[in-house]
């Protein structure tokens, strides 16, 4: 079946441009792509596949083990040749293309983990089962998931580059579009991707171009100062966003043709690196002062207060204590069935005579 075309998608503006950093420097460390059911969020990452050199896209299962990412020992090889080769694992399969992990925030903590590291370095390392074997794995690593399913930890969401929150859609124009969209691509889907066969080309070729070109690109003092002064104004941890802002911003210039980065590629790509790091209290100051009270009206202005007299004692004299009300006691005229806040006065009670106790039949005390 023809994939989806990356140019057809409709209403993710965000996203496609999030996609398209990471498909020219995979060594951004991935994105992560929080949003509810049925925003097109494995559909985008199955259509960025298209316009990579290798078009590759493995999807990594949720039951998948460390062996199966990384590669491992051949058996086979080891039991009829008794030789020592590597069996190649995901991560092998993926390089040049995309490594997609669908609800990520599923996945064991261990198996995110080595994968960032692996995106992040582009070199896979593998030392176990008597192996010692690396091999380059430049993948685009694409994690999705549902906040309503949990949430990913905190020390492995800073580790992904980039960041797209999606919401539902925005208006009935755009949810129209993308309705029609959809039922055109599912009715023919050659005539549907021919239709889109140039746009698609074009992209590719621009992202070819801007993967040769993006480790070329500099930036001036200005830009620098700019990204650590809106890193620093969002409160993030380390130096990691800086790092991945300013990897974003070069690679967006690299798309547009440019041949340096410039205010404007930065401020295009801040949000998708601050958006999981920016600080809670970030931008919290301190309240601004009360506006200054208007002059009084002298006409309702309140009579000057009468001078004060002479100092009394430090402290004021204790309250007289109130008396103990007693039963009938109340305001003048009043009954004593009225007084409803009185209790009946304490009686005395004398000692009464009780029946002796009879001695149980058959009983006999022991003897001490």
């Amino acid at each position: 079946m023809t994939s989806f075309p990356f140019t057809a998608l409709q209403g993710q503006a965000q996203l496609q441009t999030a996609l398209l950093l990471v498909a020219i420097d995979p060594l951004l460390g991935g994105v992560l792509v929080e949003g509810p059911r049925g925003t097109a969020k494995s559909t985008s990452a199955r259509a960025l596949a298209a316009l990579l050199p290798a078009g590759r896209f493995v999807n990594l299962p949720l039951g998948a083990t460390e062996e199966q990412l990384v590669g491992s020992l051949d058996l086979q090889a080891a039991l009829q040749d008794s030789s020592v080769k590597f069996r190649a694992g995901l991560l092998a399969q993926a390089h040049q293309g995309i490594l997609y992990v669908d609800e990520v925030n599923l996945l064991a903590d261990g198996l995110v983990d080595l994968l960032l590291d692996v995106s992040a370095s582009g070199i896979n390392r593998v030392e176990r089962d008597g192996v010692s074997h690396q091999h380059a794995a430049r993948i685009a690593l694409i994690g999705t998931m549902n906040p309503e399913e949990g949430q990913l930890r905190p020390q492995l969401l800073d580790r992904f580059g980039l960041f797209v929150q999606l919401g539902n859609v925005p208006d009935v124009a755009t949810r129209k579009a993308i309705v029609k969209t959809r039922m055109a691509y599912e009715a023919d889907h050659q005539a549907f991707a021919a239709r889109y066969a140039a746009a698609q080309q074009a992209l590719a070729a621009r992202v070819a171009a801007a993967r040769d070109s993006v480790t070329d690109l500099e930036w001036s003092d200005a830009v620098h100062d700019h990204v650590a002064g809106l890193c620093q104004s969002a409160g993030v941890e380390g130096v990691r966003a800086d790092l991945v802002m300013l990897r974003a911003a070069r690679a967006h210039a690299a798309l547009a043709g440019r041949g340096e980065v410039s205010l404007a590629d930065v401020d295009a790509v801040a949000e998708l690196a601050l958006a999981h790091r920016r600080s809670h209290d970030a931008g919290a100051g301190t309240p601004p002062p009360p506006a200054p009270s208007p002059p009084p009206d002298a006409s309702n202005a309140p009579p000057p207060a009468s001078p004060p007299g002479p100092p009394g004692p430090p402290y004021p004299p204790p309250p007289a204590p109130s008396p103990t009300p007693q039963a009938g006691d109340g305001a003048p005229g009043e009954s004593q069935s009225e007084s409803w806040g009185a209790l009946p006065p304490p009686q005395a009670t004398g000692l009464q005579a009780v029946k002796p106790l009879k001695a149980l039949e058959g009983f006999k005390p022991k003897k001490a």
